[in-house]
């Protein structure tokens, strides 16, 4: 009787496990890419403002344009 007891209990303890869906790199424009992009241009855009707070010049002073 012990071994049908626990047999139902941990049965009724046991719930479906679903994997979330992982995006894989593509080609082309799609989500991924784009997503991509923008976390790379705002990576930059602080890159930028990093570089113009250190050196008190704009970009094109920094380039040498101005």
């Amino acid at each position: 009787m012990s071994e049908n007891s626990t047999s139902s209990s941990t049965s009724e303890n046991t719930e479906k496990v679903t994997t979330p869906k992982i995006t894989e790199p593509a080609f082309g424009w799609n989500t991924y890419a784009e997503q991509i992009n923008g976390r790379f241009a705002m990576l930059g855009f602080v890159i930028l403002l990093l570089l113009e707070l250190f050196t008190h010049q704009d970009l094109f002073s920094w380039l040498g344009w101005r």
